[in-house]
């Protein structure tokens, strides 16, 4: 197809963002409008790309390439795989949730809603740049929207989450463009597909193995403290608990999986030999993670923090499946990316409509709410099911796939262990909705009103994909195979 899709789905939000900022005079009804309207047609786009997708393909599709900066022979470059491709429908879809979950936002609703649209057009760069120049200034623009967002619209300690957030990701970030440089140095190339092995710089010729592990962890540094990957994941629990919820969607069901993205495109892809090193040192932190922060979760009062725990634990499981370095391990890892975006989006929305309409943020001050609150009870325990594991959720089919991946690849073992993450979801999950919504019922929460219709809306079609991914995976992992397999040929399994 001759029409650029991959460049209008990115600067469409861009240029809306832009548009936005120099009409002053339109209404903020009208703002809110527009950015629907942007947003549903980037899913939309999206979608269309899914329907053309050749599943047969395990490269690039929908490539564009232009001439950008002669001087350094970097090109504008842009693309899609079958592990791109479902997460740029999942940010276009968290992009049109996170604008309808803002629909009430009335201070300064002009500059919240330029900056959630700049914020998109960031994440959908990252997964279709096939530049490193080009993946990093993507990388980087996104920060400046989530410091505004929290540090003006959200609440608690805000600014010095927001701070903490900025501080972490810049410091990553640091120690990536070291390695991008490195690679620029050695190969003279910016282009990705360049430098996969076999597509012409051979980085076993090209750069001396001691040389090679270096750069591997300045890269891997980047994507460890977005992923996160613990002991790099002291900024997430404050920054998405003080997080307004559209932030908090954004943050947890897309930021987190550039983290993820980065170290299979770059990490597995170009430095093979150094992630079969390395990958019992990235598999044990996973487990760590997966523990570690189910253990967290099941210690929370906060709801928002326990959900941010509870997110630390199940990316655990996409690293876990990464660097189990298995074709069908990798699948899980991917589809689980795509589970951990529905599913913990959904928390926190129905997290959110709590904490708006009781006033409440610690588990113990809530109860009973299942009487007032039927609807948000539904999707919470929809949600929390999901993220449990429950079979016929998008949550079970992501966790079998990848535990089974890794179980029959040398890391069985570590899955072993990490089945104790799945006994404390359940443990944490059950034990919040019984305190939550079954307990006994609070005084004061006897007018307190259930989900309005708009909220309703957007967290049923999240219910929907969630069971329709966990009954019918292939929908996505017929998608996600072919470029899985290839990149696991590169590592030998």
């Amino acid at each position: 197809m001759s029409f650029n899709f991959l460049s209008v789905i990115i600067f469409l939000p861009l240029a809306v963002a832009i548009m936005l900022a120099l009409l002053p005079r339109l209404s903020v009804k009208a703002i809110k409008y527009i950015a629907v309207f942007v947003t549903l047609a980037v899913l939309a786009l999206s979608l269309h790309l899914f329907a053309n997708f050749d599943r047969n393909i395990s490269g690039m599709q929908f490539e564009e390439i232009y001439s950008w900066i002669p001087a350094l022979s970097a090109n504008y470059h842009l693309g899609i795989d079958g592990i791109s491709l479902p997460l740029v429908i999942l940010t276009a879809l968290l992009g049109l949730t996170s604008v309808l979950i803002s629909w009430k936002v009335e201070t300064r609703a002009r500059e919240f809603f330029i900056w959630l649209l700049v914020l998109e057009s960031s994440v959908l760069g990252v997964f279709c740049s096939l530049n490193l120049l080009l993946f990093f200034i993507f990388w980087e623009i996104e920060v400046i929207p989530v410091y505004f967002l929290i540090s003006i619209w959200g609440s608690g300690s805000k600014r010095n989450s927001a701070l903490k957030y900025v501080i972490f990701t810049l410091a990553g970030s640091a120690l990536m463009l070291a390695g991008i440089i490195c690679m620029y140095y050695v190969s003279g190339t910016l282009e990705m597909r360049a430098l996969e092995p076999g597509n012409g710089i051979s980085w076993n010729n090209a750069i001396p193995a001691m040389s090679s592990v270096p750069i591997f962890f300045m890269l891997l540094a980047g994507f460890a403290v977005k992923l996160p990957i613990v002991p790099l994941h002291s900024w997430q629990p404050d920054t998405y608990s003080d997080a307004p919820t559209a932030v908090s969607v954004m943050l947890s069901g897309a930021l987190a999986k550039m983290g993820a993205y980065g170290i299979i495109r770059l990490c597995v892809t170009l430095f093979p030999q150094s992630a079969q090193r390395y990958a019992p040192i990235l598999l044990t932190l996973a487990v760590i993670g997966i523990i570690y922060g189910g253990i967290l979760a099941l210690r929370q009062t906060n709801l928002k923090r326990l959900i941010a725990y509870s997110s630390i634990s199940h990316m655990g499981f996409v690293l876990l499946g990464i660097f189990a370095l298995g074709q069908t391990s990798m699948v899980g890892a991917s589809l689980q990316m795509v589970s951990h975006g529905l599913v913990t989006s959904l928390l926190f929305i129905t997290a959110g409509i709590i904490i708006e309409h009781t006033d409440k943020t610690t588990i113990p001050s809530l109860g009973g709410l299942a009487r007032q609150m039927p609807a948000t009870a539904t999707f919470f325990v929809l949600a929390g099911l999901g993220a449990l594991g429950l079979p016929a959720t998008s949550g079970f089919a992501a966790e079998f796939t990848t535990l089974l991946g890794s179980f029959n690849s040398s890391a069985k073992w570590f899955a072993t262990v990490a089945l104790l993450g799945v006994l404390l979801s359940a443990v944490y999950i059950l034990w919040t909705i019984q305190r939550v919504f079954y307990g006994p019922a609070l005084l004061g929460f006897d007018n307190v009103r259930d989900a309005g219709k708009l909220q309703r809306f957007y967290c049923g079609l999240l219910v929907i994909l969630i069971f329709v991914i966990g009954i019918c995976p292939t929908i996505l992992t017929s998608v996600i195979q072919s470029s899985v397999s290839a990149i696991s040929s590169l590592v030998g399994s």
